[in-house]
């Protein structure tokens, strides 16, 4: 018998046992599709064994310019839950049918939307084939998060930009943190460096003035904030969805600078991948990373699911050679699956669960116990998560309805210390819920444009406690959410006008909040979309993740707590854009966005000393400041050749300033500054891919980061300062290879090398030693690293 002691989530998962489970399942399941001729002769049987008493579809989809057959695109009946993906030969099946005129459409990567209607019948199978046209530019994406329903990207009223699995391939980017910043109005720097703590940071507003959802539901908390970006796996990813600009109309609180929707894998065929990539940097550091995917489908394609897992171990880096780490030390394990069951052709069951462990170290003497060093900063996180949801269709198409409850459970146990402190370990329990039900009306009446209603209503809860006896600090927060949403989209192919607004009760803030929003999208035609938008947003009087991280300062350490006064903080963003679109020819295609944007931030929060403690620790305390202003202009150009490769870059351009100046240090050297820290005025990115031949490609990608106002603390320094940093350039590129086997189709090899950051771009003046300041730290995440990787994929 096998054991699934691996479930245990207290157990170390054994990755390579995984493997090789998942891959003698995956072989099993594909029989003996060594080739595409039997591929095909599978395919005909499978045609051959169609129940005739029922309603059933079948047929191949090809590339219309060369006539190839098109395996993994995604075929599906237009509202309904039936869908699949082509085989390896570009064949396609659908069966068991409802009867009646239904709709198929079919989609994938690189090539044009196609839509058939159908009449299905019973005792009839029928074939209908699609010829699909090559796309330079992916213009017909789907997007979920700017309406909270499907819809395709190009049509929305609000600009949603797609990182999805090309961008992370393409850029071999095996966390979260490394393939978001492939897009206008996005960075993310280490705001440690003991830990490692990654902060995303949207149109020049911090992390904490985002809202990351799972699968649109915001079940991240401030703790799993503080590192999630690192710790969810990319093979859990489908893709990234990323609003910028205020949300809080649909999300809730936080959504001020933006939305970062992660959609996590579906299920469509039997295949199984494996991912094993190596990361040289430093003299003789290794990243070491090791990740597997495999999805499973009945023969009746009404039950599937999809299972992944990976490890990671990354060695620590002291860029100076002072001892003190600038990278911490790495340590991840992750399982979990996504499982669909299909019980009517209109509804949809899907479980979801993950587990993640996780520990980093950060500091010195990494041989010794924690409290045998100067500087310790050490954790361990173990963190469960799970939902459960359940979609609904009315068979005409009108009607939908979704209802879903999710949860996510972490224990953290965490040292962080100096001087040897034997006390200084402690233990963090966090715990949220969330759930809600979601309702979409779509109205086709003669006499008035086309809409869609949407409501909804979500309850979040979050339960925190955080311990740490050596500084007398003990966190015990529960917050309670529970917001009501109405939305109605007023759409044409020309024409979109989005107004809604979102009611929430916070139990930390009195009365009720509202948030409205209103989006018009206009197109004279199809090679022009204008659009404009306002939203209002706030943030919570509350623990932030930045609380729950304890760097080191001058040998001690830096403490926040809340002022007894602080007010929520109110947000009030406009934006307008216009996206542009020429073809030059049936190979050459073109897009240029250009989007200004403005946010007014009211009471906004800040940190300020309020000197020390009896310990010596630094202590900072969140007050409102008078409020910021945050504007600017993103621009994204985009240029692909059909059959030969693309170049995508965007910069952004834009000032963060304090209304009033801030005073943010007791140091009487310093006046107070009104430019908010760690925000550049420009800053961009480019990628760029080469098809040599046909499976032979080239990747380029970088970042560049222009100069920003950084703290620098007393310690290492004499007295608190502020720095001016330098710009930096972050290069790489990347060559790929794709091949078969000789007389097997079956399993497809990707060999891959490169060099991230070609140039060495880093920081040329961190702290030295104990006295360090461990959040002065800037400028790239890794130093140059070479790599190689392979993959390969069963179909």
């Amino acid at each position: 018998m096998m054991s699934l002691s691996f479930l245990n989530c207290k157990t170390k998962l054994n990755v390579p046992i995984l493997i090789a489970v998942l891959m003698n399942v995956s072989f099993m399941a594909q029989g003996a599709s060594n080739s595409n001729d039997e591929a095909y002769k599978i395919f005909q049987e499978k045609v051959n064994a169609l129940n005739p008493s029922e309603a059933n579809v079948y047929g191949h989809v090809l590339c219309k310019s060369t006539g190839k057959h098109i395996s993994k695109a995604s075929v599906r009946i237009v509202g309904t839950t039936i869908g699949t993906l082509t085989d390896m030969t570009g064949h396609y099946i659908l069966a068991h049918l409802p009867v009646g005129e239904l709709t198929i459409s079919v989609r994938v990567l690189g090539y044009k939307t196609e839509e058939i209607k159908i009449t299905a019948e019973k005792n009839k199978s029928i074939e209908v084939d699609f010829q699909l046209e090559q796309q330079a530019i992916l213009l017909d994406q789907v997007v979920v998060s700017a309406t909270r329903t499907e819809t395709s990207k190009k049509e929305t009223a609000t600009i949603v930009n797609v990182v999805g699995v090309p961008t992370f391939e393409n850029t071999s980017s095996a966390t979260i943190s490394e393939g978001i910043v492939y897009q206008p109005g996005v960075r993310v720097e280490y705001n440690c460096g003991n830990c490692g703590v990654p902060q995303l940071v949207i149109n020049g507003l911090q992390g904490e003035y985002s809202q990351v959802l799972l699968n649109s539901r915001p079940i991240f908390s401030s703790l799993s904030a503080v590192y999630n970006l690192e710790q969810l796996p990319t093979s859990m990813v489908d893709r990234i969805e990323v609003i910028r600009g205020g949300g809080s109309a649909l999300f809730g609180s936080n959504a001020v600078a933006g939305v970062v929707n992660i959609i996590t894998k579906e299920p469509h065929y039997n295949s199984s991948n494996v991912n094993t990539t190596l990361n040289l940097y430093g003299n003789g550091l290794t990243d070491k990373q090791l990740s597997f995917g495999g999805s499973f489908v009945s023969s009746d394609y009404t039950k599937s699911i999809y299972l992944y897992g990976g490890t990671r171990y990354k060695s620590q880096y002291d860029r100076n050679g002072d001892g003190f780490s600038d990278i911490p030390k790495l340590h991840n394990d992750n399982f979990g699956f996504r499982a669909i069951v299909r019980p009517t052709d209109f509804s949809k069951l899907t479980t979801e669960y993950y587990h993640m462990s996780e520990f980093r170290r950060g500091g010195n003497k990494m041989n010794l116990q924690p409290f045998r060093t100067d500087i310790t900063e050490q954790l361990e996180h173990d963190i469960n998560g799970a939902s459960i949801s359940y979609d609904l269709f009315s068979s005409n198409q009108l009607h939908y309805i979704s209802t879903y409850i999710a949860g996510q459970w972490i224990v953290r146990d965490s040292y962080f210390g100096t001087d040897g402190d034997l006390d200084c370990f402690g233990n963090t329990k966090d715990l949220t819920t969330v759930a809600g039900t979601q309702y979409q009306f779509k109205s086709n009446f003669p006499l008035l444009l086309p809409f869609e209603f949407t409501s909804g209503l979500e309850w979040t809860h979050n339960k925190i406690n955080d311990t740490i006896p050596c500084y007398n600090r003990s966190i015990n927060q529960e917050a309670n959410v529970v917001g009501l949403y109405l939305q109605n989209e007023w759409k044409s192919e020309e024409l979109n006008f989005v107004l809604g607004a979102r009611l929430d009760k916070h139990n930390f803030i009195d009365g009720i909040i509202i948030n409205p929003r209103a989006s018009i999208r206009y197109s004279p035609n199809e090679h022009i979309g204008l659009r404009g938008s306002y939203a209002r947003g706030y943030r919570a009087p509350q623990t932030y993740n930045e609380d729950l991280h304890i760097g080191a300062v001058g040998g001690e350490v830096s403490l926040i707590s809340n002022s007894l006064d602080l007010k929520p903080e109110y947000s009030n963003s406009i934006s307008i854009s216009a996206d542009l679109y020429k073809n030059f020819s049936h190979d050459l295609q073109t897009n240029l966005l250009i989007e200004g944007f403005y946010t007014n931030l009211n009471d906004i929060f800040a940190l300020v000393e309020k000197g020390k403690d009896e310990a010596g620790n630094l202590l900072l305390e969140r007050i409102n400041a008078s409020g910021a202003v945050v504007k600017g202009f993103n621009i994204e150009g985009i240029i692909g050749i059909i059959d030969f490769g693309d170049l995508q870059l965007g910069v952004t351009i834009q000032q963060s300033r304090y209304k009033e100046p801030h005073q943010w240090t007791d140091e009487p050297t310093l006046e107070p500054q009104k430019k908010m820290f760690r925000s550049p005025d420009f800053y961009g990115y480019f990628t760029a891919t080469k098809n040599i031949f046909e499976d032979f490609k080239i990747s380029l990608f970088g970042k560049y980061t222009g100069t920003m106002l950084v703290q620098h603390f007393a310690g290492y320094i004499e007295k608190d300062t502020e720095v001016t940093t330098p710009a930096f350039f972050d290069m790489g590129f990347k060559l790929s290879y794709s091949f078969y086997l000789p007389n097997s189709k079956a399993m497809k090899y990707n060999l891959g090398l490169g060099i991230k950051n070609i140039f060495d771009s880093y920081q040329k003046d961190l702290d030295v030693g104990p006295l360090k300041d461990a959040g002065f730290i800037y400028g790239p995440l890794m130093p140059r690293t070479f790599f190689i990787e392979l993959k390969f994929d069963i179909m």
